[in-house]
Order: C-alpha cells, then structure tokens, then sequence
C-alpha cells in the first residue's frame, strides 16, 4: 500500500532499463519505495540498473520481459503479482524507430507499431486486471505530447502513442472506482539516450524532471501529466490549428 507521502511501497517498472523509469524508481525509492521490480530484457544494462537501486536500499529484482512477445505477458507478469500485492506499475517501455527508414521499410514501422502500442495494450491490461484483483494501485503510462498530433517528422512513432494515449485514457475510465488509478503522462522531448544527436525541441526536460511530476500526480491521483506543464497549452493551440498551417509550422 502506498504510505503517507503517496509514495508506493512497491514497484514493476515494464521497460527496465528506461532512463525516465529508473529516474521515477530513483526518486520513489528516496520516499520510501522498498521493492522494485525491472522488468526487461536480460542485458549488462538491466544487471546495472538493478545494482544502482539496490545501492540506494531497495530490494531489487530483474524480471525478463519483452513488449513483443504478447504471448508470454500474461505467464510471466502474473506470477509477480501472485507473490504479493504491487501498488504501482510503470509502463515505461517503447521505441522512437527512425521515421525515414521507417517509411522505407513497413516491417520497421510495424515494429515501432508493436512496440509501443500492441505491447502495451497487452501488458497493460493484463497488469490492469491484477490491480483490479487486490483492489488497490496505480498503472502509470508514459505516453508523449507526440500523440497529440501526427507531425510529419514523425507520424509513425505519434501515432502509436496517439493509439496508446487513447488506450490508456479508456482503461483508465473503465476502472474507475474500483481502486486503481490510471495515469497518463505526457512528455515533451526528453534528453535521453533515445533523443541524443536530434535537434532539442522547445521546452524540452528531463528524465528526472518527468519522475517529479509522476510523484506529484501520484500524491494527487491526478489522470493526466503534462511535463512540462506548459505544454498543456502549447498542444492545445497545436490541436486546433488548421492543417495548411500546421503543415507549415517549423517543428
């Protein structure tokens, strides 16, 4: 359960090797998170990710995990949550893919496509149904302000997270009242590893910054998270421009 600071006890982080993830993992583990689950797959990279949260106090254990193989999700996130309650799960996992090679090669944006939004939509509803279960938790979904609007730059990695974004909206409404709370979280650009060598985008933050605000929408049940929160506004002037311009705008 989650204690007074609105900080959960415990923690599955999907995507553990996500900088944004291990940053939020970071900082709810300063608050008194004590078990945090990685769930990825096996790497040197994971092992590490591991061995820095344990380095902070946590109880910290790797579990082998893949978005793409769906098949395998239902198996292997439920015999976590059959060892004990889990208050918060993360879905931090996804994949930017490489939008001109994409466009060349349908396989790739496919598995952009599979990454982001079918992997998810599997793993989230099956943690979904497990938060259910013991009545209580939060399923986090880090989406994008991408989603908002197909940009042409990048229309394949947008609209999956339009697609996630709306899925995670719905889950969200459909549990409500019954104990879990679902939060959407929409960064703008992030300076990570994903992003490095592209242009920094206005407004741009980082992954520490983007685990804030996950604790502050914790500790107010909040549903969605803009971060910054400027964009809130930014996206909703973009939502509404019209095609010829926003065709046209420098983005």
């Amino acid at each position: 359960m989650k204690d007074a600071f609105g900080a959960p006890q415990s923690l599955l982080v999907l995507g553990g090797t996500s900088e944004i993830g291990l940053a939020t993992a970071r900082r709810l583990v300063a608050r008194r998170t004590r078990t945090v689950w990685l769930a990825g797959r096996p790497s040197p990279a994971l092992t590490a990710a591991a061995d820095s949260l344990r380095d902070l106090g946590a109880d910290v254990r790797t579990v082998p995990f893949d978005a793409l193989e769906t098949e395998s999700h239902e198996e292997r996130l439920g015999k976590l949550f059959a060892e004990g309650d889990i208050d918060m799960v993360l879905l931090a996992f996804g994949v930017l893919g490489d939008q001109a090679r994409d466009e060349e090669e349908p396989l790739a944006a496919v598995r952009v496509a599979q990454t982001n939004y079918t992997g998810a939509v599997s793993a989230g509803l099956v943690c979904a149904k497990a938060l259910q279960a013991q009545g209580h938790g939060s399923l986090v979904v880090l989406s994008s302000v991408a989603g908002e609007r197909a940009r042409r730059a990048n229309f394949i990695y947008g609209s999956s997270k339009a697609g996630l974004d709306a899925f995670a909206q719905g889950l969200g409404d459909a549990l409500h009242g019954t104990g879990v709370h679902v939060m959407v979280v929409r960064p703008g650009f992030v300076r990570t590893k994903m992003t490095r060598g592209l242009a920094e985008a206005p407004l741009a933050t980082s992954p520490e910054a983007v685990a804030q605000a996950i604790e502050l929408g914790l500790r107010r049940r909040t549903e969605t998270v803009w971060v910054p929160g400027a964009l809130r506004v930014v996206m909703s002037a973009l939502r509404h421009a019209p095609r010829p311009l926003f065709r046209r705008l420098p983005m």
